[in-house]
């Protein structure tokens, strides 16, 4: 057996699903007719992980990818009230300092269950999450 000095292999795995997830979180956006501008918008603050349009409507999007099945529960499940003011707070700031224009701001949840081969077993859109 050999060891890798400093390798993280769970947290790669865990960048994996996360990654694969918000994949098909934005697949399953564009097919609803939402137009992805964003994606994994940082700052000093934190991340958003989707910035869409539907309409006249920005909407930021926190997308959870679990894989299935999980001993952590649904995906869905892991949208802490935490969580929620920090993806308002990442907004407002998103907002200020781009200059983005919208007429109205939605908040929505996208939860990816994956299968082992990491595609989208199920996909569960939550507008107006929080």
């Amino acid at each position: 057996m050999r060891e890798t000095i400093g390798a993280r292999p769970e947290k790669s795995s865990k960048a994996a699903v996360g990654r694969a997830g918000e994949e098909a979180a934005a697949a399953y956006l564009a097919e609803a007719g939402l137009v992805v501008e964003r994606r994994n918008w940082r700052c000093r603050s934190g991340e958003l992980d989707l910035i869409a349009r539907d309409g006249d409507i920005l909407v930021f999007v926190e997308v959870r990818s679990r894989t299935s099945p999980s001993r952590f529960g649904e995906a869905v499940e892991a949208i802490t009230p935490r969580k929620c003011r920090q993806v308002r707070e990442l907004a407002a700031i998103y907002l200020r300092t781009t200059g983005a224009a919208a007429d109205s701001v939605r908040f929505d949840v996208v939860a990816v269950t994956l299968r082992g081969d990491g595609d989208a077993a199920a996909v569960r859109h939550v507008p107006n999450a929080f």
